[in-house]
């Protein structure tokens, strides 16, 4: 059996070392017909893009003999396989740029030092002005120390200049996750600190370089308003709308399905719901890293993690307006949402709803199912699958200051009908401090709407649909009748009272009268447990009644 590749990032460790091989090899015959002088690809996290550039490098490498890693590979059927090894290559990754300013800048002087050192016999026989800017880019990043880029903003329009004059050839250049110093930087507040030196080391490569003949550039998103890509008369920006080059990252059915049956698994409706439901482009593709993992572990489980855009993402959520939280609550409720997303232009450049959802969607958290509006940027969105729902429900623990685990505490007692815990569970949501202001019923409303996310598997949530002779506030009708269904009404005590415990025991109690005057259950079919719910401040009266 071959290895599972998870978490190879190296091709020829890959081909070389009998790892599980998808071939993605043709994406180099559509780079080259595409003749795009720059092209910038945005992927979630875990979606095959370094291992994708790594493969690129070591195709146009005129350093390497990759003969033996690419033999059998599809680009090696086509007029292309001419070009194998032809080309002065740069491949530099920021994917591990992170953390803290000092060490992004000591993991890109690294970087740096890796490729000079690989050309060191291309930096002789340099005239005086060269020999002037080798040695201060030298020093640069040998003193990796500093904590400042500044030092090394020439050093890849320099390399590239000398790989030029040495081969006589025009240089490609690939950089993985180009975005991630610059999401880093946001999230840990340095950004100012080393945005203008990040900007000029890209963009002169890119746009002042007489040297380029391609060049390849992944990230989540685009940093737009840095100028790395303005004024190139021959960019090319594939986003996840975009079919070009859409079914090179990550794995599409029938790839998933050879994947699974190689390691005696089956692609059945349980793996799909899990792993499914991203759409790039035209094309249906899954989650490779998941997949390898599920592969690996042959456990169907959660394994998708997105560690620098769920650190931006969490910060934003705490910023966010009320017409971004009533269009969260919506998406929580129903899985989709229709609304204007900006994948053009990063979050953390232009705050505004559309582009945090671009993030959302960038990032792998949610996928663009249906084009509303193109021209205007409106489209519809949704949860991909199961396993990134678990990411949903993390993100309202935070925004809810809960500790891990404890929204499924609650729903999962609701739905076993242990009202003991149910009740200790809520009342220790009401008790945190983010929620010492809740005035009306709405706040409990909502709030609860958020768990729900935990059962629209099992469950269709309605909130606020005119149902029996009124407009129910929460219902959790469950799609399989075996199921017990559950009619929630929420209720608020206004004043203070001496008797409080009393007063929130009747208003508990009017609550379940409403919910069977107004006929909430109408339509409900199997057992039907009706749930009063009164608050005053963080104070609670639940009551259970079944449906008779």
């Amino acid at each position: 059996m071959k290895k599972i590749p998870t978490g190879i990032k190296s091709f020829r460790k890959l081909r070389e070392e009998n790892y599980y091989f998808v071939d993605k090899t043709l994406m180099i015959k559509d780079f080259l017909e595409r003749g795009s002088e720059v092209t910038l690809i945005t992927r979630p996290r875990r979606f095959g893009k370094t291992i994708n550039m790594s493969m690129m490098s070591e195709f146009f490498d005129i350093t390497k003999n990759s003969k033996e890693i690419f033999k059998g590979t599809k680009i090696m059927d086509t007029p292309y396989a001419s070009e194998l090894n032809q080309y002065p290559t740069i491949f530099i990754s920021f994917a591990d740029a992170k953390e803290n300013k000092e060490t992004i800048v000591k993991f890109l002087k690294n970087q740096f030092q890796l490729e000079y050192s690989r050309y060191n016999y291309i930096f002789k026989d340099m005239d005086e002005y060269e020999e002037n800017d080798y040695r201060i880019i030298n020093e640069g990043i040998k003193n990796n120390q500093n904590g400042t880029l500044q030092d090394i903003e020439k050093a890849l329009i320099f390399l590239m200049h000398r790989l030029k004059k040495y081969y006589g050839k025009d240089v490609v250049l690939f950089i993985d996750e180009y975005d991630t110093p610059f999401i880093e930087a946001k999230t840990g507040n340095f950004y100012q600190e080393i945005k203008g030196s990040l900007a000029t080391l890209l963009r002169s490569s890119l746009k002042n370089s007489d040297d380029l003949k391609y060049a390849m550039l992944t990230g989540i998103q685009r940093v737009a308003k840095e100028n790395i890509f303005s004024d190139l008369n021959n960019l090319v920006v594939c986003d996840v709308t975009d079919q070009r080059y859409a079914s090179y990252f990550g794995f599409t059915n029938n790839e998933t399905q050879e994947l699974l049956e190689y390691y005696g698994l089956e692609l059945n409706d349980e793996v799909k719901k899990m792993y499914d439901g991203y759409h790039i482009g035209n094309q249906d593709i899954y989650n490779p890293w998941s997949l390898l993992n599920y592969a690996d572990t042959q456990k169907l489980i959660s394994f998708w993690v997105n560690t620098s855009a769920n650190s931006m993402i969490k910060n934003a959520l705490k910023q966010a307006d009320y017409t971004f939280k009533n269009q969260y609550d919506k998406l929580i409720k129903e899985s989709k949402l229709d609304t204007y997303v900006s994948m053009q232009t990063s979050f953390f450049e232009e705050a505004n709803n559309s582009t945090l959802w671009g993030l959302f969607v960038n990032a792998g958290y949610l996928t663009v199912t249906k084009e509303i509006n193109l021209l205007k940027g409106k489209y519809r969105i949704e949860i991909p699958n199961e396993e990134v729902k678990q990411e949903f429900i993390k993100l309202t623990e935070y925004q809810l200051g809960l500790s891990s685990g404890t929204l499924d505490t609650v729903t999962e007692s609701l739905v076993n009908e242990d009202q003991e815990t149910f009740l200790e569970s809520y009342q220790e949501i009401l008790m945190i401090p983010s929620y010492h202001d809740l005035e009306k019923e709405n706040s409990y409303h909502m709030m609860m709407l958020g768990m729900c996310l935990c059962l629209n598997k099992d469950y269709e949530i309605i909130s606020n649909r005119e149902v029996g002779k009124d407009r129910d506030d929460l219902i959790l009708k469950a799609k399989d009748v075996k199921r017990t269904s559950f009619v929630l009404e929420f209720k608020y005590l206004k004043e203070d009272k001496k008797a409080l415990e009393e007063a929130l025991d009747e208003l508990s109690n009017k609550a379940i009268r409403q919910i069977k005057e107004n006929k909430y259950d109408y339509g409900l079919k199997g057992k039907v447990i009706y749930i009063g719910l009164a608050h005053h401040g963080k104070n609670v009266s639940v009551k259970w009644e079944n449906k008779i």
